[in-house]
């Protein structure tokens, strides 16, 4: 297959397609401005034009692309006000820019990556925060691009995600700096549940749904939206308990040291439907191992 990837700099996008190199995919990423490629070999860099849209739909048109996973986005929990633009720029504008070039040129899929805070307390459609609301928008306008065109749409949502080579301030990073510093961390009371899925299994889901849309899988139907669902969920402070149990050591945690932020998601969304035959694999006591042999953890 020959695959266009949005967003592969990225904590999931950098494993993905370390993951499609090895099954022999063809791989072209987009860089955004000054980024740098992280892969060493095997992988195409493009940088879209984004202001001349003629240009990158004939570059599609000339590349014959099976598919474009499109995992570029901006992440704010909360925002600022200037920051609103910034958020529908990356979130909404630009991604319709990618399936517009996509759409004229030929191109047979399109995977979208969504989030379960699009589903505050459950609900069909209830955003955590702005972040949660362009996504969502962008989907709605999407709609209209698999309703009148040839290619077809999916969307797999994510929820918490953990692995190796993981940069950003996330739960295990910040335990295994207060492991190593000794210092105590003000956290909430601890009682929200979390579903949380390590990279493998993320990279996973994805290439499983690229195969899916390439070969016309019979439970794959356009527009259908699917998720990355943990194989068993815990609340933070039992998630707390994992971790210790791993590390041999007792985190310094003070629990109620700070209030749940405002939309706390206390319940991740559980109607999300799996990818046709997709399982999650890695348990998470074997995850946590493997990011404690990561250097860069908790730096």
């Amino acid at each position: 297959m020959k695959i266009f990837i949005t967003g592969a700099t990225g904590f999931i996008g950098k494993h993905l397609v370390n993951r499609f190199v090895k099954e022999g995919f063809d791989i072209t990423i987009n860089l955004y401005g000054n980024e740098t490629s992280p892969f060493k070999e095997n992988v195409y860099i493009h940088r879209l034009t984004e202001n001349k849209i003629e240009q990158d739909i004939k570059f599609f048109e000339k590349g014959k692309f099976d598919g474009i996973v499109h995992l570029a986005s901006l992440y704010l929990t909360t925002h600022k006000p200037d920051e609103t633009v910034k958020l529908i720029d990356s979130n909404v504008r630009f991604g319709i820019h990618v399936l517009e070039s996509a759409a004229q040129s030929g191109v047979k899929w399109f995977i979208n990556t969504g989030t379960f805070w699009q589903h505050y307390n459950n609900a069909k459609y209830s955003p955590v925060n702005l972040y949660a609301a362009s996504k969502q928008a962008f989907e709605s306008i999407a709609q209209y691009y698999w309703e009148t065109n040839q290619i077809k749409f999916c969307t797999l949502k994510l929820s918490d995600t953990y692995g190796p080579d993981d940069t950003r301030p996330k739960i295990f990073n910040l335990w295994e700096r207060i492991n190593k510093t000794g210092e105590t961390l003000d956290m909430s009371p601890g009682e929200q549940i979390i579903d949380i899925s390590h990279v493998d299994d993320i990279v996973s889901a994805f290439a499983l749904l690229a195969k899916h849309l390439s070969n016309g899988h019979p439970k794959v139907k356009n527009g259908q939206t699917f998720a990355v669902k943990a194989d068993k969920r815990y609340t933070l402070k039992e998630l707390a308990k994992v971790f210790e149990n791993c590390t041999g050591k007792k985190l310094n945690i003070n629990w109620g040291g700070r209030y749940y932020r405002e939309r706390e998601v206390m319940d991740p969304w559980k109607n999300g439907v799996c990818v046709p035959e997709w399982k999650p694999k890695v348990p998470i006591e074997e995850g946590i191992l493997s990011i404690m042999k990561d250097e860069s953890i908790g730096k």
